[in-house]
Parts: structure tokens; C-alpha cells; sequence
């Protein structure tokens, strides 16, 4: 166990302070306090933490190994990092060729949005019925994890495509080669959740338990995300959004 939150806390430490450190070193330090309210807006969606939950569940009930565990479970979190980054490359291209003020309209939409769907406690997850059929029918290798994570992306597209279109739409205006160090940041500390959940328990049972803790408190969770998407359109309206 020991182990375990030594690798998290240097896991962390590293995250945060690389993507904070490297802003700083690019110039843009005034952008870090946006940077991290969206990509923390987006790691702590709900609809992540539920189909990890799944996946959990359906490594409990194949009663795979410890060590077996991380590697699916770093697949899995791979997978969904590189699905990421390329959906944001296409949202850069897209979203480079709108105004900068329809950030701060998405921001506020979306933020509304996310609030009143987490305290309906609605479900956004496309086709969650398709999902959990997919979960529990894959292998319980690594190979199977990996295409499983690209495949369940798009299905966190309802959840995520909030901070990630405003995020893209930002950091659009920045430049091409800009853009793909930026995003690069982003989903360093989207996935972050996902690694927490997998090193912190060091078992499939606790990891379980972890994961399931966090979905009961998807309603405050979509309240948090909610408010700081609003408050990023704000600072959209108020500075005109450019980093």
C-alpha cells in the first residue's frame, strides 16, 4: 500500500506542477487558474467515474490479479488520454474559425446545463445500456482494455464535450503548435481521476468502493464542474477570452 501513494503522490505532484510549470514557462501564467478550472471541470465529471465503476465491477467478477489490474486498468486510461487528444486536435481545426465569444456562451450553456442535469441526477452517458454490454463482454487483458477505452469514449462525449469545446475554442486562437502542447496539459489532469482511482487502492474491490463513492456524489460533483464553466464564461465576457 505503500507503494501505491508514493506513485500517487509523486503522480500529482507531477501533474499539477508540470502543466502549472509549463504554462509559466510558454508565457502564459496568467492563463492557469482557466486551465485548470476546465480541465478540472472535466476530470471530475461523473460519467467518468461510472464507466470506470463498470469496468471495476467487471474485473471483480473475472477475479483478475493485482498486477493484472493495473495493466488493464492503464490501458484503459491510456486509451481514453489518446481518444482525447486526437477529438481535440478536430476541435481545434473546428473551433479555430469561430469568434472567441461563443466560448463564454458555450461556457455558461454548459455550466447551467451540468448543474441541473447532476442535481436531476440525469444520466449523460450515450447509450449506457451498450456500454456496460461492451464492459462486461471484453477481454480481461490489456489489448481488450485499450480498444475498450477508445470504443467507450464517445460515449462520454455528452459529459465531456463541455470544457473540452470551450478549452479547444480558447487555445484555437494560440496557434497550431501551441495548441497541441496545450492540450497535451489537458489531458494529463483529465485522466488524473482515473489514475487516483487505480493506484490509491492497489485492489479491485477498494478501487470499486472508491469509484462508487465518487458517483454518489455526482450531484455535488456536476455543481462543482457547473460553477467553474460558468465562471470561466465570465472571465470570456469580461476579458474577451484570449490567452
Amino acid at each position: 500500500m505503500k507503494s501505491e501513494l508514493k506513485a500517487l503522490t509523486i503522480i500529482l505532484a507531477t501533474s499539477f506542477g508540470i502543466s502549472a510549470a509549463a504554462l509559466y514557462a510558454l508565457g502564459m501564467s496568467h492563463f492557469i487558474p482557466q486551465f485548470f478550472s476546465l480541465a478540472i471541470s472535466d476530470s471530475i465529471n461523473p460519467c467518468t467515474f461510472v464507466i470506470y465503476t463498470m469496468l471495476l465491477i467487471a474485473l471483480s467478477v473475472k477475479e483478475v490479479s493485482k498486477k493484472r489490474l493495473y495493466l488493464i486498468g492503464a490501458s484503459f486510461v491510456l486509451a481514453i488520454y489518446i481518444s482525447y487528444y486526437l477529438l481535440g486536435l478536430g476541435l481545434v481545426y473546428i473551433t479555430g474559425k469561430l469568434p472567441i465569444w461563443l466560448a463564454g456562451v458555450a461556457a455558461v450553456v454548459f455550466g447551467v446545463y451540468t448543474i441541473v442535469t447532476g442535481l436531476m441526477e440525469k444520466s449523460r452517458i450515450a447509450d449506457k445500456r451498450g456500454v456496460r454490454k461492451r464492459i462486461f463482454s471484453s477481454d480481461a487483458t490489456a489489448v481488450g482494455a485499450f480498444t475498450l477505452g477508445i470504443i467507450v469514449s464517445t460515449t462520454l462525449l455528452p459529459c465531456s464535450a463541455a470544457s473540452y469545446l470551450v478549452y479547444t475554442m480558447l487555445i484555437s486562437k494560440a496557434g497550431t503548435a501551441l495548441a497541441v502542447i496545450l492540450l497535451a496539459l489537458y489531458n494529463v489532469i483529465f485522466v488524473l481521476p482515473l489514475v487516483v482511482i487505480l493506484l490509491a487502492m492497489g485492489s479491485v474491490s477498494d478501487s470499486k468502493k472508491f469509484s462508487q463513492a465518487m458517483v454518489r456524489h455526482s450531484r455535488e460533483l456536476s455543481v462543482v464542474a457547473g460553477l467553474l464553466l460558468i465562471g470561466i464564461g465570465i472571465w470570456v465576457f469580461l476579458t474577451g477570452g484570449h490567452i
